[in-house]
């Protein structure tokens, strides 16, 4: 059976939207999705890069972000077909893993906590297919990267692209065998 390691942050988990809500109301700004068009906030803002990452790195931070719609789902459904792996760089912001498990606990408990990889660099994922938005993650990835589109990515080329959890669904749900529930 195949294995799929999908990223948590803008991809099952939206983080944007709330970054985006704490980053206007810390900073007076009024910025939206659109103006992170290929890059993101620190980017967008690097005299604050210092402050957004402060921001992002305290441990609540990512304890209540939005399921992004279909994810929930379209996992579940992977989950029957292959195995599936959710896997998150948080050691970018280590005090991040509390509140990024019990999220993951909350949100997608239907998989084992053990299919809940915290990791830094990606490339020690062994897996088939890796569904991430950041492309960085392909760079030594050994299976498929497949970018899952979000505001910072729009400009990248090179890999397979998937717009949405339907179009993860169309790619992966069709053709797959069902698991028998023997050892694959």
């Amino acid at each position: 059976m195949q294995t799929i390691a999908i990223d948590m942050d803008e991809v099952i988990a939206d983080f944007n939207s709330k970054m985006i809500r704490h980053f206007n109301a810390e900073f007076g700004e009024h910025i939206g999705l659109n103006d992170l068009a290929g890059q993101t906030i620190q980017q967008l803002r690097p005299a604050l890069r210092e402050k957004i990452n402060q921001m992002i790195g305290e441990p609540a931070f990512f304890s209540d972000l939005d399921v992004i719609a279909g994810a929930q789902d379209v996992v579940r459904e992977l989950s029957g077909k292959y195995h599936v792996f959710i896997t998150t760089a948080a050691m970018e912001f280590p005090a991040s893993f509390t509140a990024k498990f019990n999220w993951l606990q909350t949100h997608f408990g239907f998989l084992s906590a053990m299919n809940f990889v915290f990791c830094g660099n990606k490339r020690i994922l062994n897996a088939d297919f890796l569904i991430d938005d950041n492309v960085r993650h392909f760079e030594h990835f050994v299976g498929e990267g497949i970018l899952f589109t979000a505001p910072h990515n729009i400009h990248a080329r090179g890999y397979r692209r998937v717009n949405d959890w339907r179009e993860v669904a169309d790619l992966f749900c069709r053709f797959a065998p069902r698991r028998t529930g023997f050892a694959d």
